[in-house]
């Protein structure tokens, strides 16, 4: 099993690549269904990302209780 802190990083750079991706394709095409498909995708990925890193922050610190 992962741990949560590897798979939130894993979201994270999900994240990165599709708003890399969502900005390219406004330079090129403008703005359309692609391009808020992507900002959507890359928001889930941004929040589940953090969501598992603070999860995992918050599991050590029980841990050391």
């Amino acid at each position: 099993m992962r741990s949560p802190l590897f798979s939130g990083m894993i979201y994270i750079m999900l994240g990165v690549v599709f708003t890399f991706f969502a900005v390219q394709q406004v330079k090129l095409n403008e703005w359309g269904f692609i391009v808020y498909l992507l900002i959507i995708l890359a928001t889930f990925d941004f929040g589940a990302g953090f969501r598992l890193i603070f999860l995992h922050f918050r599991l050590k610190n029980e841990q050391r209780k």
